[in-house]
């Protein structure tokens, strides 16, 4: 976090501290629509969290009890929530994987517990990682839900580093309500949405990167064009 906020940038970080659910819909919400009624005229077009999913991979791993016991664990403290353990839906032996196979873990979060986990995440977890920088906003996918990886469980607070015995990552997913396949939103436009509620809700996202330098959408829009036109020519030539 940086020192040199603002008085309105700081009340508003506290209201996101006390009640960030409450501050999503009595004070986010209203500023969208009111900002640009023309996209979102209708109130279901706001973009809304739907929900966040985290999931963890152990492999052959998991077949040993002692280390499957202690990530469930784990994602109890972290999430407050018992996960549930995903198996394989069908045998590869080259991979030596079985039908029916223990191989991860995921908790799938909503309401409370969601906004609970989601606070922690963006005040608390991202101070701790060392070197921090930001999160890219590339990890925005189709549908407009934004996918993070972390590498390690000791940035939580919830976890000791003596209690540790083997460092695992995990990702976590966050998906939008206003995304699904059923919207008519382009997808641009689902992006720039997920962007712009990241923005209120104070997530460390990054500048646009390479799309700094243009300063309309419409700029934008020419280059992906033109990068698909390329992509076709140089498929027509293979």
């Amino acid at each position: 976090m940086r020192n040199n906020n603002s008085i309105e940038e700081i009340a508003e970080i506290n209201c996101l501290l006390e009640d960030i659910r409450k501050e999503y819909e009595e004070g986010i919400r209203p500023v969208l629509r009111k900002n640009n009624p023309q996209l979102f005229n209708n109130p279901h077009k706001i973009p809304k969290l739907k929900k966040i999913q985290i999931n963890r991979g152990l492999g052959l791993a998991a077949q040993n009890t002692n280390i499957l016991k202690k990530s469930i664990e784990e994602f109890t403290k972290i999430t407050g929530q018992k996960p549930i353990i995903t198996r394989s839906k069908k045998a590869i032996a080259g991979f030596k994987i079985r039908d029916d196979m223990e191989l991860g873990l995921t908790v799938t979060l909503r309401g409370e517990k969601m906004y609970a986990f989601l606070k922690k995440l963006i005040f608390f977890t991202f101070t701790q990682i060392r070197d921090f920088r930001g999160l890219s906003v590339r990890s925005f996918d189709k549908a407009g839900n934004y996918t993070i990886g972390l590498k390690e469980q000791l940035i939580f607070p919830e976890i000791e580093y003596e209690d540790v015995d083997q460092v695992q990552g995990f990702d976590i997913t966050i998906v939008m309500s206003a995304s699904n396949s059923k919207s008519k939103l382009q997808t641009v436009d689902r992006i720039l949405n997920g962007m712009i509620l990241f923005k209120f809700l104070r997530f460390p996202l990054n500048d646009c990167g390479p799309y700094e330098k243009y300063s309309t959408l419409s700029e934008i829009t020419t280059v992906w064009e033109r990068k698909k036109h390329l992509r076709r020519k140089r498929w027509s030539q293979d």
